[in-house]
């Protein structure tokens, strides 16, 4: 493709809400155009780009033994109000309807569509596993898009859902998912992790979500420095945390007047101990599918920090609310001095199951200035206990004893065990081996396919612009004219363009008539993997290549050149 023949808008403005490196330069390079609050078009350069991810995609996708379909964008919502998910999701399904008041949303994800094309098909456990999957655009109304494509309102998405007749059939689906989606971003040239992940929305028994590792990434993931334990930090898990140094001793189980000792920073030096030793009350209202709220209280340990996530699980809401200090009155807690014991009837509590039978315990007596020392965890019932807490940086890693860190990643991939979810709330069933009905055992798997245009320069770019992986660069060599006018040059070009073409290789020619620092900026912005430049050396036989990661030049001869891309593009 010769550069003077193609549209590439490059630009060295930068619209004031473009924050991160991967919208900047997609932009600025002519990938993308921004026609609306988080509505995005593909240009020439950018259209070449989502074809070589997707084509990456659906090779590895139809290389495991999934089939390929289409789910209709629009989606009747009566799919979603039998999923019970038709008012729950919330804001971010847009909701219209036809001409003849029919309600229909624009799909942001298709489980109840993948249900419905199965439903009443697969009958028996003999036509079973099944694995469709589509690569097809999604909208999701988010509230605040930014990020360029990153969080968009409009995306791509390859969604695939697995039918099967047992958890066996659907763990070994699972790992096999796991196994491709590892391909996939190892071919896409990501450093990515497989992390522990929460459900969310979608449900499910278990979930991975695979990870990208980058500086502005939107998540906070926890690592291992000595195994491959990784999570997200809304399901991270560690070794349960422990004191080293004296403890605390009291001879019974006592209530102490502690004046206006509300936090716990004030509880642990009024009591001359560690932190680890107090239990701290955090109160939230928590609302539910009904509408219906109540106050839950979550004790953890007073040197750790509730994670909401894990919270909203324990106690199956939708979301947390902000509670008044009126509220609180009225539910005759005592804020500063709440504790498990003797709480208000009707108070839903949890408690961190690390805090499961520790001793030597302070409390809230639930008595405004009264606090109890020497308290056990015990004698709660077992569901009382949860995992609560926030993983912290240096705390030791569940499956060794390795150090966990804090370190930034990009979704960019969810698998997802459904178990009977949709397949039961959609009254979708199959004949099992006994002949009796059963409803499917379901997997879900996920790849946000147009944002993995954005994540990809996120891992690797500089303060010229992007750098583009050889597998997904929308040209895999540019040939720089350094004088359009020199006929020698530009011959030379041609022809070299000409040989490389011949080979298959993609190759975009520069051949405009602009001045050598504009072609540069424009090769070094649009990130392709390397360039020929052909300019006075010529006379001595000689051209330069440069590889785009590191701006690395060498001059080679040319005899040389074409053994040379040959080799680097192997």
């Amino acid at each position: 493709m010769r550069f003077s023949k193609i549209f590439i808008p490059t630009t060295k403005e930068t619209l004031k809400d473009a924050t991160l490196p991967s919208h900047q330069f997609l932009l600025r390079a002519g990938f993308i155009a921004q026609n609306g609050s988080g509505l995005y078009d593909f240009l020439p350069l950018g259209k070449m780009v989502y074809n070589r991810i997707e084509k990456i995609i659906r090779e590895e996708m139809n290389r495991s033994g999934a089939l390929e379909v289409s789910f209709s964008f629009v989606t009747p919502a009566n799919f979603w109000r039998e999923s019970g998910r038709f008012e729950k999701y919330g804001k971010e399904l847009l909701r219209f309807k036809d001409r003849k008041e029919n309600d229909f949303v624009l799909s942001p994800t298709n489980e109840e569509s993948a249900v419905n094309m199965v439903k009443n098909r697969i009958t028996s456990y003999k036509n079973l596993p099944l694995h469709i999957y589509q690569i097809n655009t999604k909208f999701r109304d988010e509230a605040r898009p930014r990020f360029g494509l990153l969080r968009g309102r409009e995306f791509v998405m390859k969604d695939g859902y697995s039918f099967h007749k047992d958890e066996e059939c659907l763990n070994l689906e699972f790992e096999k998912m796991h196994q491709t989606y590892t391909k996939i971003f190892t071919r896409l040239g990501l450093n990515f992790r497989a992390v522990e992940a929460d459900s969310g929305a979608i449900g499910g028994s278990g979930s991975k979500e695979f990870m990208v590792l980058a500086n502005n990434g939107e998540d906070d993931i926890v690592v291992c420095d000595s195994c491959e334990y990784a999570a997200n930090i809304e399901a991270a898990r560690r070794k349960p945390s422990k004191f080293n140094g004296d403890e605390p001793e009291s001879n019974m189980m006592s209530k102490f007047y502690t004046p206006d000792i509300k936090t716990i920073d004030e509880l642990a030096d009024f009591f001359k101990v560690d932190k680890f030793f107090t239990i701290k009350a955090v109160i939230k209202k928590a609302i539910f599918e009904n509408k219906e709220s109540k106050i839950v209280i979550f004790f953890i340990r007073g040197c750790d920090e509730l994670q909401e996530t894990k919270a909203i699980n324990a106690c199956g809401c939708l979301e947390f609310e902000n509670l008044s200090d009126e509220e609180i009155l009225k539910s005759n807690l005592v804020a500063g001095f709440c504790g498990p014991l003797k709480l208000p009837d009707g108070i839903e509590f949890f408690i961190d199951n690390e805090l499961k039978n520790q001793k030597e315990m302070i409390i809230g007596a639930n008595e405004k200035d009264y606090h109890i020392i020497g308290f056990s965890v015990s004698n709660f019932k077992n569901e009382r206990f949860k995992d609560l807490i926030s993983v912290k940086d240096g705390d030791v890693c569940p499956c060794c004893n390795g150090k966990l860190s804090i370190t930034k990643g990009i979704e960019v991939g969810h698998i997802f065990k459904l178990g009977t979810r949709y397949s039961k709330s959609l009254n979708a069933t199959f004949l099992d081996e006994n002949g009796k009905s059963k409803p499917f055992i379901m997997g879900c798997y996920g790849i946000g396919v147009s944002r993995l245009m954005a994540v990809a320069i996120e891992s690797k770019y500089d303060d010229k612009g992007c750098i583009w992986n050889k597998e997904i660069a929308p040209f895999s060599i540019c040939i720089i004219i350094s004088n359009i006018k020199d006929e020698n040059q530009f011959n030379f070009s041609l022809n070299l363009y000409k040989k490389l073409g011949d080979l298959g290789i993609d190759v975009l020619l520069d051949d405009r008539n602009e001045r050598f620092g504009v072609k540069m900026n424009d090769y070094e912005l649009i990130g392709i993997p390397y360039a020929v430049i052909v300019g006075k050396n010529l006379v001595n036989n000689e051209i330069e290549f440069i590889a785009r990661d590191g701006l690395i030049k060498e001059k080679i001869s040319i005899d040389d050149i074409v053994d040379k891309i040959k080799t680097v593009l192997r």
